[in-house]
């Protein structure tokens, strides 16, 4: 079936090389893909996790678990705080709590905590970049005072998704990696996919995305590593060029990992900001399609955590 491409297409084209490669079950190098996420988690981190969305943080306290440490989030009279999800009195839960005077207050005997802590109870560093929230938890890796956030466009639409899954984050990792499954195991959503780059640590490829059936839009797009728990996919060329879609892998408790996907998307096309002004309709089916592909790739990646493991 003829596909009609939708879009500005990539400017150069397919290399010869490209064309002549084999099928995707040969170029998905499993070495490969094991160096490439090992290199990753050599990298600098700071100490630093991924939590949820930064919209995700409303008017009432909300508990996460982050590193096996049960963290409480809030939203302070200057921005939000994260803390030990326990009061220092008796241990309650503080996200059962509420808020007064943007100090959390413990639902058991009404201990009010803010900024400033309470004894050995403090807030952790956090750091709020406009569309993720971090948190930075002491441990081996040395600490950074601020996440090695990647480039995201200037104007964008971002969309967030959250999921857990029964993996690590090297196995959500190796699922971006391998980008060769996408147009067998999301047949829905990609419609070819061809290798233009290949390095130690990083692949770019020209891939089709589904908008229908028999149409699409065809990008460049490089995958690679800035922390080692994060992988960012950026649009080098073609339509929507500079948007990027951040995957962060954070650990939850052993053997349970969190994915928090962050799509930032823009166009240079005059009619962008238009689009901005339904930026929450579009944000739900960012979200939704997002959501969609994790599903399938949440199952790949504990597939992938169960035969290492041998927990299947």
């Amino acid at each position: 079936m003829k596909r009609r491409l939708l879009g500005r297409p990539p400017r150069s084209p397919l290399p010869a090389a490209a064309r002549r490669a084999g099928p995707d079950w040969q170029q998905s190098d499993a070495g490969w893909i094991r160096r490439a996420v090992a290199r990753a988690g050599r990298l600098p981190s700071g100490g630093w996790h991924v939590v949820d969305a930064v919209r995700a943080i409303g008017d009432r306290p909300r508990c996460y678990w982050v590193a096996d440490r049960e963290l409480v989030v809030w939203r302070g009279p200057s921005g939000l705080l994260v803390a030990p999800n326990a009061c220092p009195h008796l241990g309650a839960s503080l996200a059962g709590g509420h808020l007064r005077d943007g100090c959390l207050v413990c639902p058991w005997h009404g201990l009010a905590l803010g900024p400033d802590g309470h004894g050995g109870w403090q807030p952790l560093p956090s750091h709020d970049d406009g569309v993720l929230l971090w948190v930075r938890i002491a441990g081996a890796e040395p600490l950074s005072e601020r996440p090695h956030l990647c480039q995201r466009p200037r104007a964008g639409i971002d969309a967030v998704i959250r999921m857990e899954a029964r993996c690590e984050p090297q196995d959500i990792l190796a699922n971006r990696f391998d980008p060769w499954h996408g147009v067998h195991f999301h047949p829905h959503s990609f419609g070819a996919l061809a290798v233009l780059e290949q390095s130690d640590d990083a692949i770019t490829v020209r891939v089709v995305y589904r908008a229908t059936r028999r149409m699409g839009v065809e990008v460049d797009a490089r995958f690679h590593c800035p922390d080692p728990r994060t992988i960012v996919m950026t649009i080098v060329d073609g339509e929507g060029a500079g948007s990027v879609v951040e995957t962060h892998a954070t650990p939850v408790r052993p053997g349970i990992s969190a994915i928090v996907e962050a799509t930032v998307a823009t166009s240079e096309r005059l009619g962008f900001r238009f689009a901005m002004r339904a930026a929450g309709l579009l944000r739900r089916r960012m979200q939704a399609s997002a959501r969609r592909l994790w599903v399938e790739d949440a199952a790949y990646a504990e597939r992938r955590y169960a035969l290492r493991t041998g927990s299947h």
